[in-house]
């Protein structure tokens, strides 16, 4: 394919040739016709016209249409008959358009009869020179006068022609006047509602002020606009006036008040196509049924079956009736009027010179440096106002005539005048300096710098129309001042609100934006500027009608809820939210507006304070909001700090504070458990201002619920604060008779805790009314107690629980010190006797008994810890009566107890433990069977053997687990008392600690203490572990290891049975196999013994690895350990390549060739565990390890000592074995070459597992190594054997490769037919060397095989070729990895005829058929490229000689073979010698080694 070069120098050429040149012609009729093709607008003509004269500075315009004259008209004198005449019967026959603009200019003369030619003026609307061509849609040959001159257009054939003349002296006049007659003579009188309401939108923004219609001699519509004074304004300080990508700017604002007054005759509202039904009844039933419209008419069509509503028929009457009227008077006038606000900025542009030319270049005009664009809008009040004046019959037609006036359904854009693109907003945007497409009808988005200026003027509208919503607003806010004002307020009430609300919702919904149509892009840049305006991006905010007036939108929330308690918060009224959705929703999306969130309510919290009434409803708001999930109690507690309410009066005097600080609140009334009559901390919400709300609500708000301590401690506290003055719980009966009720009722429920803190709290003080006054708790008695007259008695307390009284320590019973003085005075006493003595603290026990349920705990503790009772003297000691014991040191009398010689309490009679006596006696201490610490203390003093002892245990094991002994830590006991076996030759008094014996008598071989057997069953009971732990047991093993192979089938033997507590892997298991444990014994050294590590050890058959490695057999159940900790049946890979790497010669020595090859093969099947450590691999590639054998070939040495011997004789050769590194040999995988050179080469066993092994190990395969030259004679005159044989040679391909796999076939058969050629020539000679080595070899050839690249491939042959070595220099094209029975199946297809072939079972017919239809699809894909070439031919043959020189051109291929060379010339292949002669006349197929020659380089290898 051609450069772009080769076509800009043929593109030189010609157009420096001398050949005749030519001009474009053009079809002026076809292309004005294409032209109005993109006019698809229905009043195109006039509104070009109508532009047209708004550039030339008209101020008004005089439309006229002429039709033909009525032959059936009675008179001449127009009449309302004449006129329902002429639009229903005539024809159209000339369209005058005038205009009072600047008359025509030379220029604008030139620039009429020529299309495509602009006017370059930047502040004209004209731009492209082809809106005036729009006059030939209707009109064959126009007239334009202006002036004093005129122009006349005229066709000829297809050509279009004009002749221009001075008007004469006298006929001159000042305004411009186009002429149109019409082509056809059926065009009929068009719709003047519909033209009306085209010429009323074009008045909107041009600069005409009056458009006058006429219909013959009827002045059909009048028109007139005027303007009001422009009041300039600055552009708003939030407005950023600068255009996105900075190409414009808003340099001033103004805004300006505009009316239309319309007149029309009602002809214009009246619907011919209605009345002309009415016409064709007679004179009688017309007037009867003049009401009866097109609808009545319809409805006997569908036979009267009414499928319109109630308010379409109501509409329909009322058309009708209207029609009527008009019917009857078409001349008569009707008058309207609209009002209109006109938002005009001024703009700046700043283009750069590269962008104003190509816009220069895309509207033949530069780019306007200052521009205006106008927002034509129409408030509440003016639409309200226009219409409202109407007069005339046809009236109500008025907002059909200003339907598009007046933006109330949808806006467009103006360029000059409307084209059919929307704004998507109720707005009219007038940019007379956006770039239109050429029938006017849209905005070009698509031209590449148009559209990016188009952008910018659309980005600047919708900048525009923020700058006109913000005058609105501000509109809005001065009228709510002004009646401030009047009124004066300082605050916007409900009423203001409503007053503005109308207007305010009708702005909003002027500035929604919707999709506009048909360019939706159009409205996306204009509303996508509206929104993001703003000088500061992160401050951006737009004004909005608010509850508290015209605000900023940053100020402004939306209430998603009733918030009664924050008044303040200005909020989108409900009325706008419900009117005004879509304007909010934007507002929400540009992030200009947002919903109430918790700071603001906090700020409005903050700055007022609130009644009981507003918290009250402030906390039902924030429950149900932390209910909802919609905040959290920090949330709500960040809201009340700060946010303060009064007391209402009526509860000033109870509160303990006229103010309630919310910030402050953490806890809420519980009235189940305080009553709400009663104080409260300030910290805690009164209960008349949570009354309505659950207590899960109160907790969600992170308050807690008042608690009874800390409100009775705040009681105690405040000294009364809330009962009155004076009135304090330790000094008024009264309150404490409040209080402590309260307490008594929850005291039930009270934690511990809680409990002790209220006795700590009432404790101290005179909180308990009594008789004689008010008592601390201890110094009072409860009513019940009557031992004393004068004691101090409760009274007033009714209510309180004897239960909460008696914790406070109010006294059921007499002190302890008084009873004990009474009661022992006769056990201290001389007289006493005996058994008084001895039973003196029974009676203790039986009256305490008695009142047990009212002795005060610290008298229960005193009684613990004071020696009252006696203990049963023990046996062969003297009693003594006199001692007195803590209960807690005394058991229960029991014989096994006794037996244990423990002290026992003295107990006349019979005890029995669930007495009340042994009850309350254990309560206080006594201990019914002695703990774990006792009977240590006992097994470790008692004697070994003795009774004591086994006393001891005994107990202990029938009682472990009926007295708990079980749960009790034993193996953590620090003290021997554990009867143990000794080792042999010590004494048999042994004790030990739990942790110091075992279980397992085995453990002793380690010595390991072993528990009695009486006592190994119970050992758990004792805490005593049935074996050692196994780290500790394998350390012992590891430093004294087993001397022979008994001891070690004893040891071995024991860890064995612990195989589980090993694991296959770990410390441990690491540990011993790596230690040296294992004795091997030396039987050539008696006695002799060493050690060796599990893991270096093997416990298979020692047959083949017995010489260098350690074999042993410790028996079944001792290999198990070994084999755990790291011992295998037989060496490892690792292990093997490790040996071979370290001592290959000594293996060698010692296994022998044949079983050092067994090594390698192990090696060989594990290389793909080995590859993965790449030490061993590559130690393994480096050292000498591998096992290599050298031919030694038995030859006679010659008279020049060079070797020379026949290929085909048997030879005699000796192998030489020995070890080299991978890298020092090579792999036969080229037997004929190994062949040539054996006796120097140090092979690799010929062994294909061997074999992989070395060649991953990087040994070289000797097929790398060979470099071969070729040299040939000339090319033989006669190729048909060459031919044959290439034929041959595919055919039986296909044979050969039909049993091959895909993924072993380099080229099919196909391949081979398309690009290799076979060629004879006289002799063949091939110089062989080995890369590295010394050598060479030259021998004869038959067949050699050639290639240039990839894609070709030539086989040349002798005359008297071998096939066998055709075969061989065939087979690298055909499979990637040839083998030697491939080139010997090759070469008997090649040598056997089909039917011997068949013979043989090929089913030669079946593959040739397959091949061949291969062959026939890929010889038509052939022929469709050299046909594709063919046909390309010529251009080649046109570039050669655009080229210039016969040296550049490509030479064509001949379609025959050429001619043979003369025999001067041989055909050579690189590398062959440059010889003209073979170099030897023999023909045998002898070959001979040879010294390298320096001068021959070698070729590429042909294999």
């Amino acid at each position: 394919m051609s450069s772009s070069t080769d076509y800009a120098r043929l593109r030189q050429q010609t157009l420096l040739s001398l050949d005749e040149e030519e001009a474009v012609t053009v079809n002026t009729r076809a292309l004005i016709d294409k032209v109005l093709a993109r006019y698809s607008g229905e009043w195109t003509t006039l509104r070009e016209l109508l532009q047209n004269a708004a550039d030339a500075r008209a101020t008004e315009v005089t439309i006229r249409f002429e039709t033909t004259a009525s032959t059936s008209s009675s008179s001449l004198s127009p009449c309302p008959r004449d006129l329902k005449h002429v639009l229903t019967h005539s024809t159209l026959k000339t369209l005058l358009v005038t205009n009072n603009g600047d008359p025509f200019k030379e220029t604008d003369w030139q620039r009429l009869k020529r299309i495509a030619e602009g006017n370059p003026d930047e502040t004209k609307i004209g731009a492209f020179g082809v809106g005036f061509y729009s006059v030939f849609a209707d009109c064959e040959s126009p007239f334009v006068t202006s002036g004093d001159q005129s122009m006349a257009f005229y066709w000829k054939k297809d050509s279009l022609f004009t002749r221009r003349v001075k008007a004469p002296t006298g006929q001159a006049g000042k305004d411009t006047t186009f002429v149109l007659d019409y082509r056809s003579s059926s065009t009929p009188v068009p719709s003047l509602l519909s033209l009306c309401q085209f010429l009323a939108t074009s008045l909107t923004f041009v600069g005409l002020e009056s458009i006058k219609l006429y219909l013959d001699e009827w002045n059909v519509l009048k028109l007139i606009k005027k303007m009001a004074p422009g009041v300039e304004v600055s552009v708003p300080k939030d407005v950023n006036p600068k255009t996105k990508d900075g190409l414009m700017k808003i340099t001033g604002v103004e805004y300006q008040n505009a009316q239309i007054d319309a007149q029309w005759m009602n002809v214009v509202g009246w619907n011919r196509q209605l009345i002309s039904a009415s016409d064709t009844l007679p004179p009688a039933q017309s007037a009867d049924n003049a009401a009866t419209s097109l609808r009545g008419w319809f409805s006997k069509i569908t036979g009267g079956v009414n499928l319109a509503s109630a308010a379409t028929k109501r509409a329909q009457e009322e058309e009708d009736l209207l029609q009527l009227a008009i019917s009857e008077d078409l001349t008569g006038i009707s008058n309207a009027t609209v009002f209109l606000r006109m938002s005009t900025v001024s703009v700046q542009t700043s283009v750069s010179k590269s962008l104003a030319a190509e816009l220069e270049r895309a509207t033949k005009k530069p780019p306007p440096k200052h521009t205006r664009i106008a927002i034509l809008t129409s408030s509440h009040d003016e639409t309200s106002a226009s219409l409202s004046t109407i007069t005339g019959a046809g009236a109500r037609k008025a907002s059909e005539i200003f339907a598009s006036v007046l933006p109330n359904k949808n806006g467009k854009i103006f360029i000059g005048f409307p084209t059919a693109q929307t704004t998507g907003l109720l707005a009219h945007i007038s940019a007379p300096s956006v770039i239109p497409t050429v029938e006017r009808e849209s905005i070009d988005l698509n031209a590449r710098y148009v559209r990016d200026w188009n952008i910018e003027m659309l980005r600047v509208a919708g900048i525009a129309c923020r700058i006109a919503y913000t005058g609105d607003m501000q509109e809005l806010s001065a009228r709510i001042q002004r009646q401030m004002s009047v009124d004066k307020r300082t605050k916007v009430n409900a009423a203001d609100i409503a007053a503005v609300m109308p207007a305010a919702i009708h702005a909003f919904k002027q500035y929604t934006y919707d999709e506009s149509t048909p360019n939706a892009r159009v409205g996306q840049y204009i509303e996508e500027a509206f929104w993001t305006c703003n000088k500061q991006a992160w401050q951006a905010s737009i004004e909005v009608l608010s509850t508290r007036g015209i605000l900023p939108s940053q100020q402004v929330r939306v209430a998603t809820e009733d918030l009664s308690f924050v008044e303040g918060i200005p909020v989108v009224p409900e009325e706008i939210m419900q009117r005004a959705p879509d304007f909010l929703a934007k507002l929400r999306d540009y992030g200009l507006l947002s919903d109430i969130t918790t700071s603001d309510i906090k700020k409005e919290l903050e700055a007022q304070a609130l009644t009981e009434k507003q918290v009250a409803e402030l906390l039902k708001w924030a429950c149900g909001k932390v209910s909802r999930q919609e905040m959290d109690a920090s949330a709500v507690q960040t809201l009340f700090d700060g946010t303060v309410a009064g007391v209402d009066e009526q509860f000033v005097g109870l509160s303990s504070s006229p103010v309630i600080q919310l910030g402050q609140i953490q806890a809420y009334v519980n009235t189940s458990k305080i009553p709400a009559e009663l104080p409260t901390p300030p910290q805690t919400m009164p209960f008349r201002l949570t009354k309505g709300l659950s207590l899960t609500q109160l907790s969600s708000l992170g308050w807690e619920e008042l608690q009874l301590v800390p409100w009775l401690r705040w009681i105690i506290e405040s000294r009364g604060q809330g009962f009155g003055a004076g009135q304090t719980i330790d000094s008024t009966p009264a309150v404490a008779s409040q209080v402590l009720p309260v307490i008594s009722k929850a005291w039930e429920s009270l934690s511990q805790s809680s409990k002790q803190t209220v006795v700590e709290l009432l404790v101290p003080l005179t909180v308990i009314p009594t008789k004689s006054g008010m008592r601390r708790p201890p110094q009072a008695y409860f009513a019940s107690v009557k031992v004393f007259d004068d004691l101090p008695t409760i009274i007033g307390l009714q209510a309180v629980k004897e239960k909460f009284l008696f914790a406070l320590g109010v006294r059921k019973t007499v002190e302890l010190n008084v009873v004990f003085d009474r009661l022992m005075a006769k056990s201290t006493g001389k007289a006493a006797d005996d058994e008084g003595k001895s039973s003196s603290h029974v009676d203790l026990i039986k009256y305490l008994v008695s009142v047990k349920d009212d002795i005060p705990a610290e008298d229960i503790k005193r009684l613990r810890d004071t020696p009252i009772c006696s203990a049963e003297p023990r046996s062969g000691d003297q009693p003594n009566k006199s001692r007195l014991y803590r209960l807690c040191d005394l058991y229960e009398p029991n014989d096994p107890i006794r037996r244990l010689g423990l002290p026992i309490l003295h107990w006349p009679g019979l005890f029995r433990q669930q007495s009340p006596e042994g009850r309350f006696l254990k309560t206080l201490g006594l201990r019914p069977y002695p703990d774990v610490p006792a009977l240590v203390d006992i097994l470790n003093r008692a004697p070994m053997g003795s009774d004591l002892q086994q006393a001891a245990l005994q107990y202990f094991v029938v009682n472990c687990f009926h007295h708990g002994y079980n749960k009790y830590p034993m193996a953590t006991i620090d003290r021997a008392f554990l009867p143990v076996l000794p080792f042999p030759g010590e004494k048999s008094n042994l004790i030990a600690k739990p942790n110091q014996c075992y279980a397992d008598t085995k453990a002793a071989i380690l010595r390991f203490r072993v528990l009695r057997e009486d006592l190994q069953s119970q050992h758990a009971m004792f805490g005593v572990a049935m074996h050692p732990p196994i780290d500790i047991a394998a350390e012992r093993l590891v430093k004294a290891p087993p001397l022979d192979i008994s001891q070690a089938k004893t040891l071995f033997g024991y860890f064995a049975g612990r195989l589980n507590e090993i694991g296959p892997s770990g410390n441990l298991a690491e540990r011993l196999g790596t230690a040296p444990i294992v004795p091997i014994i030396n039987h050539e050294k008696q006695g002799s013994v060493r050690f060796v590590a599990p893991r270096s050890v093997y416990l298979g058959d020692a047959t083949n690895y017995g010489d260098i490695l350690d074999f042993v057999d410790f028996g079944a159940e001792a290999n198990t350990f070994l084999l755990r900790v790291g011992s295998t049946h037989e060496p490892s890979a690792t292990e093997i390549a490790q040996l071979l790497i370290k001592q290959p010669g000594r293996l060698l020595q010692t296994l022998g060739t044949e079983k050092y090859l067994s090594l390698l093969r192990r090696v060989a099947e594990n290389a793909v565990v080995l590859k993965k450590d790449k030490a061993i691999w590559s130690q393994l590639r480096s050292a000498p390890c591998l096992l290599a054998v050298k031919e030694v070939v038995k030859v006679s040495p010659t008279n020049d000592n060079e070797k020379l011997r026949d290929l085909d004789d048997e030879e005699t050769t000796i192998k030489e074995y020995s070890l080299c590194s991978a890298p020092t040999m090579v792999i036969v995988d080229d037997f004929a070459t190994y062949r040539l050179f054996q006796s120097d080469l140090v092979a690799a066993p010929q062994e294909e597992t061997l074999e992989g092994l070395y060649a991953a190990l990087e040994t070289p395969y000797l097929s790398k190594l060979v470099q071969d030259e070729q040299r040939m004679g000339q090319l033989l005159r006669d190729q048909s054997t060459a031919q044959r044989l290439e034929k041959l040679i595919v055919e039986r391909c296909r044979l050969f490769l039909h049993d091959q796999t895909e993924d072993q076939i380099r080229h099919d058969a196909r391949w081979l037919e398309q690009n290799m050629k076979v060629k004879a020539t006289e002799f063949l000679q091939v110089t062989r060397r080995l890369k590295g080595y010394k050598m060479q070899f030259m021998e004869k050839r038959s067949a050699a095989l050639h290639r240039e690249s990839k894609r070709d491939a030539t086989l040349f042959v002798t005359s008297r070729c071998d096939l066998y070595e055709v075969s061989r220099a065939l087979m690298p094209l055909l499979l990637k990895r040839p083998r030697q029975q491939d080139y010997l199946a090759l070469e008997i297809l090649m040598e056997s005829d089909l039917g011997r072939l068949k013979r043989k079972g090929y089913n030669v017919d079946r593959i040739l058929r397959a091949k061949a239809a291969e062959t026939r699809i890929a010889e038509s894909e052939r022929q469709k490229r050299d046909q594709e070439q063919s046909r390309s031919e010529p251009e080649t043959r046109a570039m050669a000689l655009s080229n210039g020189t016969n040296g550049q051109q490509q030479q064509q291929l001949p379609l025959t073979a050429p001619p043979t060379p003369p025999p001067s010339q041989q055909a050579r292949i690189p590398g062959a010698f440059n010889e003209t002669t073979p170099p030897s006349s023999n023909t045998d197929n002898n070959s001979q080694m040879t010294r390298p020659t320096p001068s021959l380089k070698p070729s590429k290898s042909l294999f």
